[in-house]
């Protein structure tokens, strides 16, 4: 495995299509195109791919505030799941948010994602209770 930044060029039709099959997002304020556009216009190089033998085969974004950090879109390919990558990749957002300064990350799983919440709690996350609030603003969609 070989983690590395994101490279527009390199890796956008691949990252599409794995977070599609992933996450098959069906608003339009995730559609994999436009995530990739915003988190390239903000260019703090905390997009990260995970490829082997030219292959993307997993993906984290990280996002930094000054104080909180936040882990998303972090994917790895069926087939190389229960491998490491995932652990591996989130890993590498981490140590990158805390060369930035960050003192605590953040991450939102869908209500009922057993699989995702497990793949977290060995990775040293825990479940806080918080209610998640949020507000569409669809002429930025």
């Amino acid at each position: 495995l070989q983690i590395q930044n994101y490279s527009d060029k390199m890796h956008r039709g691949q990252v599409i299509g794995l977070w599609e099959k992933t996450f098959g997002y069906a608003t339009a304020r995730n559609a994999p195109a436009l995530v990739i556009d915003k988190k390239l216009a903000k260019d703090d190089g905390l997009f990260f791919v995970g490829t082997k033998n030219g292959e993307v085969i997993g993906t984290v974004m990280a996002g930094y505030d000054g104080h909180r950090g936040w882990i998303y879109s972090l994917a790895v390919l069926s087939i190389y799941q229960k491998q490491g990558i995932g652990s591996a990749l989130l890993s590498h957002a981490e140590g990158k948010l805390s060369a930035l300064g960050c003192v605590k990350i953040n991450l939102q799983v869908l209500e009922g994602n057993d699989a995702v919440e497990k793949f977290y709690l060995p990775n040293g996350y825990t479940i806080e209770k918080r209610i998640s609030m949020g507000k569409e603003l669809k002429e930025n969609t």
